[in-house]
């Protein structure tokens, strides 16, 4: 499976000291070593993935839970919690182009607390699509300490192109205009960046 490069860092150190190690003569810190070289890489697994055909639909822009799905206000919100287990690259959830990207310095709650959508780290990308503004959030979470932002103004999207990675467990909101969508999810559902219908443009 692909591996992004943002894994080097990570994977790269362990696995040469466990190399030196085994040369040296010492297989169980060797063992150890290459282990966490092994976590790093699944970590940073980046697999393809290919959306439904039906053009209506808004896939999930990450892997993950549901934590919420419901309409606030002029919005219908959904909120995806990502586990240290799950595929951390971030995809677009619609044919889009990025009307801004903004990052929002702020505190390291954990992920799945309400008010991390508020409070917390986060990089804001406004997309423009034919139905209507769109809006993912990357929040970073208690453990996850960076944000990778593939997204930058004025650049195009298909649905479900990586526009960004958070790294090591946090969460995705994504924002959608209420009166022109269909809710396909509910809290408690697993989804699957780029892949999972998580609604439906009403028109179109």
């Amino acid at each position: 499976m692909p591996v992004r490069e943002e894994a080097f860092p990570f994977a790269g150190p362990p696995a040469v000291a466990g190399v030196a190690l085994a040369i040296l003569g010492h297989p169980v810190w060797c063992g150890a070593l290459l282990l966490v070289s092994l976590c790093a890489c699944a970590f940073f697994r980046d697999p393809e993935r290919h959306p439904p055909p039906d053009g209506r639909l808004i896939v999930a822009p990450a892997d993950g839970r549901i934590l919420i799905a419901r309409r606030e206000g002029e919005h219908t919100k959904i909120s995806i919690f990502m586990s240290v287990f799950n595929v951390h690259v971030n995809r677009a959830p619609s044919d889009s182009r990025v009307s801004a990207s903004l990052y929002n310095p702020g505190k390291f709650l954990a992920a799945w607390n309400d008010k991390a959508s508020l409070d917390n780290e986060q990089v804001r990308i406004q997309l423009k699509t034919e139905h209507g503004p769109v809006e993912v959030v990357l929040i970073a979470g208690l453990i996850a300490r960076r944000i990778v932002c593939w997204a930058v103004e004025d650049r195009q999207f298909r649905r479900g192109e990586r526009i960004g990675l958070i790294r090591f467990g946090s969460r995705v909101d994504l924002l959608l205009p209420a009166d022109e969508v269909e809710l396909l999810v509910a809290p408690g559902e697993r989804v699957r960046a780029g892949r999972t219908p998580v609604a439906r443009w009403s028109v179109g």
